[in-house]
């Protein structure tokens, strides 16, 4: 069975509130917010995947954090971020306000073993993660290997959906990557990727946005989009770095040498044109976002001057102009 990321299902939330605004808003038996948080006794509680918000909690009132089921139950109701608890183990304090038992499940801390998928991460750096969670590698390997993918996508690298993820104690390391995936398709950006343009199909559309996630800054990034797709458009080589960079598993690098252009490698969008055969990395929804709806502009080219300081222009001599700039502080030092 494929554990469910989101677990309090907006069908039951939606009918719930329908419900307690039609039977009036009764005062549920609630603790008052706790002050004195630190040397409280706490609990470890596991909340199984497909768990609702009437589950959850009961499970909260039979473990003594909230005072009654009812008073979480409203507070999950009217606040949508209840849709986004996590499954897994969470570390509670008793006896506290529902409003603070939902703040502290909510609360990456306070969830033991959570495994963080950052945008831009590579799935060989996902892979470690697992590791270090808890599965042996060969177990992760044979997730990343036999994960369900969306139709159209033959590889998981970009599928890994950016997240925080807490599994029931059981759980498979391929139930693990399948709900990376699942969080994936569960994306309402990234469904509209899923049915693809008339231009690009989801898997040259998803390679966009890892592009565009490894390049830029959020600020720029439906500029760097754009970039792309102009230099597509006129069959200009990408020649962006972050594929070179994908292929030589160097992360933080702002400088590729000339010898590096020349990597032989269908990632190498110095040497080819075109898309690479596939994503770079795990885009967030921002990124894809950019994919799906490039800035207007006629940029050909971008550059980092300085930290929090990216050009576009569709001048090469403006270009090289900025390019000097940036080789002067480069060697500054002033990138770190």
């Amino acid at each position: 069975m494929k554990k469910q990321l989101v677990i309090s299902s907006l069908f039951i939330l939606v009918v719930a509130a329908f419900l307690l605004t039609r039977l009036g808003p009764s005062v549920a038996p609630d603790f008052p917010r706790n002050t004195t948080l630190s040397g409280a006794p706490e609990v470890i509680i596991d909340i199984p995947a497909g768990f609702a918000g009437s589950a959850i909690a009961k499970l909260l009132f039979d473990n003594g954090v909230v005072k009654s089921s009812e008073a979480f139950f409203r507070v999950a109701v009217g606040d949508k971020r209840s849709e986004k608890i996590a499954p897994g183990n969470h570390r509670l304090t008793k006896e506290i306000s529902a409003q603070q038992a939902l703040e502290q499940l909510l609360d990456p801390e306070r969830i033991p073993n959570l495994v963080r998928v950052y945008e831009g991460n590579w799935r060989s750096e996902i892979a470690k993660a697992l590791v270090k969670y808890g599965f042996s590698a060969s177990e992760v390997s044979s997730g990343l290997a036999k994960a369900e993918l969306p139709e159209g996508f033959r590889e998981i690298e970009g599928l890994l959906f950016p997240a925080q993820y807490s599994f029931p104690e059981g759980t498979t390391a391929l139930e693990a990557v399948q709900a990376m995936v699942d969080r994936f398709t569960q994306e309402p950006v990234a469904k509209e990727l899923l049915s693809g343009t008339q231009r690009f199909n989801s898997s040259e559309l998803l390679t966009i946005a890892s592009i565009i996630q490894a390049e830029g800054e959020k600020k720029d990034f439906a500029k760097v989009s754009r970039v792309i797709y102009n230099r597509l458009s006129i069959g200009m080589p990408l020649q962006m770095d972050s594929t070179v960079h994908f292929v030589q598993k160097l992360r933080g690098q702002i400088f590729l040498s000339s010898r590096s252009t020349l990597t032989n490698s269908p990632y190498n969008t110095y040497k080819r044109y075109g898309l690479p055969p596939g994503p770079i990395c795990s885009p967030g929804a921002d990124a894809i976002t950019a994919a799906l709806e490039p800035a207007a502009g006629d940029w050909l080219y971008f550059i980092t001057v300085a930290p929090g300081d990216t050009r576009f222009t569709k001048s090469i001599d403006e270009f090289n102009s900025w390019k000097a700039i940036y080789v002067k502080n480069r060697k500054a030092g002033v990138f770190g």
